[in-house]
């Protein structure tokens, strides 16, 4: 069996990112100009797939309306904001916890220059926001049969 000496300063720098993650989960980030809510910033989650024809972004916005969701292009990159209000059905002091976030959400995501802006397609079903992103006629895939 080998001894192998403790060196309690190789620790300190996963004590630090420790220390760091519980600031950051005790007093999250809660700005964002203009919001009414300022109970945590939510972003929604998304998930970036290609078919052969398309690029899809598929975003969660659990318990919000397609009136709340605003999509636009500006150069190249596509912005999805809109807000989620929380329910005032229940009152503050009946809360024993409150993890859903609420309020404004801006997510901005960078287009291939070549797209056709005019193509781009988005459907709203179940609280999921499904964009699709026609790939440009160069970027599809070519298939080249060998003689």
């Amino acid at each position: 069996m080998t001894l192998v000496r403790w060196n309690p300063l190789k620790e300190v720098p996963v004590l630090q990112n420790r220390i760091n993650r519980l600031f950051e989960d005790f007093f999250p980030e809660t700005f964002i100009e203009g919001a009414k809510d300022m109970a945590g910033v939510w972003n929604p989650v998304v998930d970036i797939y290609d078919t052969q024809d398309t690029t899809v972004i598929k975003a969660d916005l659990p318990g919000m309306k397609k009136e709340d969701i605003t999509i636009s292009i500006e150069g190249d990159v596509l912005t999805l904001t809109g807000e989620r209000s929380h329910d005032d059905e229940v009152k503050k002091e009946n809360y024993y916890r409150r993890e859903r976030a609420y309020g404004m959400f801006k997510r901005e995501f960078t287009l291939p220059s070549t797209v056709d802006h005019e193509k781009i397609t988005a459907d709203f079903k179940d609280g999921v926001l499904k964009i699709e992103v026609p790939k440009p006629e160069e970027k599809k895939p070519k298939t080249i049969t060998v003689q």
